[in-house]
């Protein structure tokens, strides 16, 4: 969906400038537009442009970006930062848990949220009062607003915790206090009720594909109790049923199904397809590059490699350990990290390299990029010339969201692409399904929908080859053959089945919060990753890291009566 930029709407307490709330922001059209049915359909898309996280006045492309390559993978176990030791070091900050409530980058993913909730709320109030739009159309904007306002929610949900929740009634465009509304209050209900809508208004289908549909509204509300699934760790079985009973709808549409090949959900030549249930669209031309998948920007090789920089985004070690399969092709759930796969790290650039033979997941090399295996279509990956500092961030680069080389450069500019963001795949149904059965006792449908998933992995025509066509590495993956039984070993091998697929999205953090399991696993990491990478001894994660500070400049902006509304996550 083309980027509509409507300088009206953005007009949250969010916006730059310190004057903000004692005048109005001033635009370059009327209020009166949106009242106008083409008004209206067009501050709808201007909703929908948020969605990728870029076009907020004043913030930083990557600061928003919807991929959260930075807060849900970088502070992760999945990935480095990457690049070298002095560039972005507020990067170096999230990633060591140095978390302040001044960096930059929280308070620029805060005030894309909010722009795109205030966005929505443009629309929904303004709605009633337009001429012309049958009631038909009339409740399907609202359906897909409250969607997309669903949306910007949760995404601050799951970063903050203590949120405020703003609907077109508090939103008053007039009114700059109006926004000023306390983050004391549980959003959940909110966003539920959001989501709730949108899948009993929303249509089936859908001309344009990056609007969202009945079955992507039922997914997402089956995500929001997914969220909520495990309060301390333990499981909810209220919000577990919730989840399998929205989820299921989305199975029982019969409308999708895993593509045959894992890397057809990365490549911009097959987005929108039968896997896809909610996908961010990127558009890239020659007018307007903001379209495409700016927020991955620095995510790019360096310097002679794809895109041409930043080197940012590197995968851990640990991730690429993860990929390690036994004999029966299984994961190596327990031992997988106490030997290191063999790299290329240490070597010189021109010392012989021989790659590792051991047993791999077929998923490893679509999700990381390695020495002497190829890389897309860009040729074999080279080691440390794609590198920008091996020494500092290791020997891995990051795959999914690299385009291909045919698809590269149409603007110009080598690393915008229309290599959509897929937010919601069949696969992430199927394995929030999985989670569910198992904490509900039934351990066989959780097996059966692993192995699905894990079907597609053993898939020999999805393995990367070589120019002569044979698979590039030891690929052996194996379905679970023999029963479950215990459901502490189903529950481990569904996360670690979840690590597997959806590696380097931007998941990982925001997954082992969720589960409760986040102290343990993060810790455990930094203990071993902390001798590889330097910079990382001395960091230590912490309960109050599971949600990111409040940013301290919309505390100050918060401010009503001399007292900020707006009160700071525990620990910060």
């Amino acid at each position: 969906m083309k980027k509509i930029f409507i300088p009206l709407l953005l007009l949250l307490a969010t916006s730059c400038g310190d004057d903000f709330l004692e005048k109005r922001p001033q635009g370059q059209y009327s209020p009166d537009i949106i009242l106008t049915t083409s008004g209206i359909e067009g501050a709808l898309v201007g909703a929908y442009a948020l969605l990728d996280g870029i076009g907020t006045s004043g913030v930083t492309s990557w600061h928003g970006a919807v991929s959260n390559w930075i807060f849900g993978s970088v502070v992760s176990d999945d990935a480095y930062k990457g690049s070298d030791a002095g560039d972005q070091p507020e990067q170096t900050f999230l990633e060591r848990y140095v978390w302040l409530s001044t960096n930059t980058h929280i308070y620029g993913k805060w005030r894309t949220l909010y722009d795109g909730i205030a966005r929505t709320n443009d629309v929904l109030r303004s709605l009633p009062k337009v001429q012309g739009l049958s009631d038909q159309r009339k409740m399907q904007i609202m359906a897909e607003a409250r969607f997309l306002r669903g949306h910007y929610h949760f995404e601050a949900k799951k970063m903050w915790g203590n949120i405020s929740y703003l609907d077109e009634q508090a939103w008053d465009p007039e009114n700059p206090e109006s926004v000023l509304l306390p983050n004391t209050e549980d959003a959940w209900p909110k966003i539920e009720a959001d989501f709730k809508f949108a899948a009993e208004n929303l249509p089936v289908s859908q001309t344009d594909p990056g609007r969202p549909t009945k079955n992507a509204a039922y997914a997402y509300l089956g995500k929001c109790h997914m969220f909520q699934g495990f309060p301390k760790g333990q499981p909810n079985v209220q919000h577990l049923t919730a989840a399998k009973e929205a989820l299921l709808q989305v199975v029982n549409s019969g409308k999708y199904k895993l593509m045959e090949r894992f890397h057809d959900n990365f490549a911009a030549e097959t987005r929108n397809n039968a896997e896809s249930v909610f996908e961010v669209q990127y558009t890239v031309t020659a007018a307007d590059g903001s379209g495409g998948n700016a927020g991955d920007e620095l995510t790019y090789m360096y310097p002679n490699g794809p895109g041409g920089c930043c080197g940012f985004f590197q995968a851990s070690q640990n991730l690429m350990n993860a990929y390690k399969t036994d004999e029966k092709g299984l994961p190596m759930i327990k031992t997988f990290n106490d030997e290191n796969v063999k790299n290329d790290e240490g070597l010189l650039s021109s010392a012989p390299f021989e790659p590792y033979t051991g047993r791999l997941d077929s998923r490893v090399d679509w999700t990381l990029g390695r020495r002497g295996i190829p890389y897309i279509d860009w040729g074999v990956h080279p080691g440390r010339f794609w590198i920008r500092d091996q020494s500092y961030a290791g020997p891995y680069s990051s795959k999914k969201q690299i385009v291909s080389k045919a698809e590269s450069g149409k603007t110009g500019n080598p690393r915008l692409s229309t290599n959509n963001y897929r937010l919601i795949r069949y696969d992430h149904v199927l394995l929030w399904l999985a989670e569910c059965e198992v904490e509900l006792g039934n351990l066989e449908k959780a097996r059966e929908y692993v192995n699905m998933i894990r079907k597609r992995a053993a898939n020999p025509d999805g393995f990367v080859k070589t120019d002569a066509g044979k698979a590039a590495a030891n690929y052996t993956v194996g379905l679970y053959n023999d029963p479950w039984k215990d459901a502490a070993a189903a529950r481990d091998a569904v996360r670690f089945e979840t690590r597997l697929e959806f590696a380097m999205e931007g998941h990982r953090f925001f997954d082992l919060v969720r589960w409760g399991v986040a102290v343990q696993v993060l810790n455990t990491y930094l203990e071993k990753e902390k001798n590889l990478r330097t910079y990382l001894s001395g960091a230590k994660f912490e309960e109050r890291h599971q949600y990111y500070p409040i940013p301290q400049q919309a505390i100050v902006y918060s401010t009503k009566n001399g007292k900020a509304t707006l009160t700071q996550n525990p620990g910060y």
